[in-house]
């Protein structure tokens, strides 16, 4: 008989959530994002967000990285 095997998932959670998290984060020779962002937005405001992106022609992902930049800049080279 043939086993049944359950291919991996597109989003399976890491097996070490912490170890994951707590990873130090590889120099970028590309322009790829490392890590992903889960929030929880109701309904209606995941419709807003998509079609004020879809307005500025523009990923709803592009639109919140842009937001988040501009909200949390970087202060790596202020003087506290």
């Amino acid at each position: 008989m043939t086993e049944h095997r359950t291919p991996p998932g597109f989003a399976a959670r890491p097996a070490d959530p912490e170890r994951w998290v707590r990873a130090p984060e590889k120099p970028a020779t590309t322009n790829r994002f490392t890590a992903r962002l889960t929030i929880d937005v109701t309904p209606a405001l995941r419709g807003r967000l998509k079609v004020a992106a879809f307005q500025r022609g523009i990923t709803v992902a592009d639109m919140l990285r842009a937001l988040l930049a501009r909200e949390f800049p970087d202060t790596s080279g202020d003087v506290p």
